[in-house]
C-alpha cells in the first residue's frame, strides 16, 4: 500500500480507477504522477463499517479489505468466541479465507476479556498494520468497542465488588427483568441504547448508577482521545422493513444450520455472560421447558430485530457516521478518497 492511501501494484492502480470510473484525476501520466506525489502522506487511516446485525457488513469490508490489500478488525463482541458460531453469524470459511481478520474465534467463552482490553489489543494490532500500510479497516456493531479504539474508554467511579454482587444477586432471585426496570428509572438514555439481553452490561452500568447517585450515561466524556490515525466512519444502513426481513431470513437459516444444536452444546456452561446473549437465552429457556422451540425462535427474531434497532441508536449518537444505502461501493469508495484528501491536506 501506498502512503496516499491507494494500491502499491500497477494492477491495484488500475483495478482501484477502474472501480471508482468517473473519478477526477489528470489525464496525462506526468498529471498522474504529480497526483500521486501531492497527496502522499504520512497519516494513517482507519476506515469502519458500521451498521445494525444482517446490514451486510461483512460483505462490504471483504470488498474493501481487498480493494486496499488489508486485514480486517472484528469489532464484533460475540465473535470473539470460538464456541458460539452459528448464533453470532461469523464470517463463512470463505470469506475468512478472502481477506484476513483478526479478533474472530480469539477467545474461549471462559475467558474474561473486556472492553478495555479490546481497546488494548485493537490499538496494538493496529500499530503493526500501520508500519506497512497507511489505511486499516474495522468491522462491528459493537458501538462500545468502535468508540473505545477510535475516542477511548470513559472514566466511571469506581464500583465495589459488594455492589455488582448485590446486583448479581437480584438477577438470580427477580431475573434480568428487574435490572432492565432499575436501569429504564436510573438512567432511561442508557436504556434506549444499551443490549438489555447483556446483564454484564446492565450490571456495570447500575453499579454506577447507585454507587455515584447519577446517571450511568452521564460520565460519557466530553473530551475524545486523540488517536495516531484518522477514522473515517462508514454506516450501512437500508429500509427498515427491508432489514427486518433480512434478520427474520438469517435466524431462519440459522435454525437450518444447526443453531439448536449449537446452543444445546453450550448449554451447560450456560451461565456464563458471554451466552447472556441473542440466540442462545432463548434456546436454553427452550430447553429449560420454559417455552416451546417455535416460540423460541420466534424470540430469537424479535430480540434481534430490538437489538438492531439499539444498534442503530447507538452509533448515530456520533455525527461522523456518513450513511450508505445498500450496493453502495462506488460511492463509498469516492468518499473515503475524498475524506483522506481532505484530511491530508489539512
Amino acid at each position: 500500500m501506498g502512503s496516499f492511501g491507494l494500491p502499491s501494484s500497477v494492477f491495484g492502480l488500475f483495478s482501484y480507477f477502474t472501480i471508482v470510473g468517473n473519478f477526477d484525476l489528470p489525464s496525462s501520466v506526468f498529471g498522474l504522477f504529480s497526483y500521486i506525489c501531492i497527496n502522499m502522506s504520512t497519516k494513517k487511516y482507519l476506515i469502519i463499517i458500521g451498521g445494525p446485525t444482517a446490514s451486510g457488513k461483512t460483505s462490504l469490508a471483504i470488498q474493501l479489505a481487498q480493494h486496499y490489500d488489508v486485514p480486517i478488525l472484528s469489532a464484533d463482541s460475540r465473535q470473539f468466541y470460538r464456541e458460539m458460531n452459528i448464533g453470532t453469524a461469523k464470517p463463512t470459511a470463505s470469506e475468512l479465507e478472502a481477506a484476513q481478520h483478526h479478533f474472530i474465534n480469539n477467545l474461549s467463552i471462559e475467558d474474561n476479556y473486556s472492553v478495555g482490553d479490546y481497546e488494548v489489543d485493537a490499538l496494538a494490532r493496529l500499530d503493526k498494520i500501520y508500519q506497512n500500510n497507511d489505511i486499516a479497516l474495522m468491522v462491528g456493531g459493537s458501538g462500545l468497542f468502535i468508540k473505545a479504539v477510535c475516542e477511548g474508554l470513559d472514566k466511571f467511579p469506581e464500583v465495589p465488588v459488594s455492589y455488582r454482587n448485590d446486583l448479581h444477586a437480584l438477577m438470580i432471585q427477580q431475573g434480568i427483568e428487574a435490572l432492565q426496570e432499575e436501569l429504564e428509572k436510573s438512567d432511561p438514555e442508557y436504556y434506549r441504547i444499551v443490549d438489555l439481553n447483556n446483564p454484564h452490561r446492565l450490571i456495570r452500568a447500575l453499579g454506577v448508577c447507585r454507587v455515584s447517585g447519577q446517571p450511568f450515561s452521564s460520565f460519557w466524556q466530553q473530551n475524545k482521545i486523540k488517536r495516531s490515525f484518522e477514522p473515517i466512519y462508514i454506516l450501512n444502513t437500508m429500509d427498515r422493513e427491508m432489514l427486518y426481513q433480512r434478520i427474520n431470513t438469517r435466524v431462519d437459516q440459522m435454525i437450518a444450520q444447526g443453531l439448536v444444536e449449537e446452543a444445546k452444546s453450550l448449554y451447560p456452561q450456560k451461565g456464563l455472560a458471554a451466552l447472556n446473549t441473542v440466540g442462545y437465552s432463548e434456546l436454553f429457556d427452550y430447553f429449560d421447558e420454559l417455552t416451546s422451540l417455535e416460540k423460541a425462535i420466534e424470540l430469537i427474531k424479535r430480540n434481534s430485530r430490538r437489538y438492531a434497532k439499539r444498534q442503530m441508536t447507538w452509533l448515530r449518537r456520533n455525527p461522523e457516521w456518513q450513511a450508505f444505502p445498500p450496493a453502495s461501493e462506488k460511492e463509498i469508495l469516492l468518499f473515503i478518497n475524498e475524506k483522506m484528501k481532505t484530511v491530508a491536506n489539512s
